[in-house]
């Protein structure tokens, strides 16, 4: 499986089965997923789209795989809260700054309970912790509070 983030969208999951069958699912930042079905003599033309909400979806993870939790959003929809996981661009505006500087908690109510760095995982980064672009941070918050953050880790 091969994932490419989709900036400012989710993130997009390829896969190419044992019959060589193209799929691809794109994990949209609302919760939806979007479930493509290439043609078998064209992988690039997708034959089949399929727009799930999130109902949907959690619905056909439970028939596929049970207790299955999404990579991206943690199931903690019942308490009103989500967990998403952001990739900080090389080239925007938070590459080489602290932590610190952009207020996330005071601005959307959301907090950055940890930053993947290449192979390693930094628990609660302090606010003197110095971001890198390819930087992945989890951010929990309100739906509302994690999409304010998700523009903010977006500025350019």
């Amino acid at each position: 499986m091969r994932t490419t983030p989709l900036p400012g969208i989710g993130v997009q999951y390829d896969l190419t089965t044992r019959e060589h069958r193209h799929l691809s699912v794109i994990a949209h930042r609302d919760g939806t997923r979007s479930v493509n079905v290439y043609r078998a003599d064209d992988p690039d033309a997708c034959a089949q789209s399929l727009h799930l909400t999130g109902a949907e979806t959690a619905s056909l993870i439970d028939a596929l795989m049970p207790a299955h939790h999404s990579p991206n959003v943690l199931h903690t929809t019942d308490l009103g809260l989500v967990a998403e996981r952001i990739e900080l661009s090389a080239h925007g505006h938070w590459n080489g700054r602290l932590l610190g500087e952009m207020r996330m908690r005071t601005e959307t109510g959301a907090s950055i309970v940890a930053v993947l760095r290449r192979a390693e995982a930094i628990p609660s980064p302090a606010p003197d912790f110095r971001l890198a672009g390819g930087d992945t941070l989890i951010v929990i918050g309100t739906r509302e509070g994690v999409d304010a953050a998700a523009s903010i880790l977006g500025r350019e």
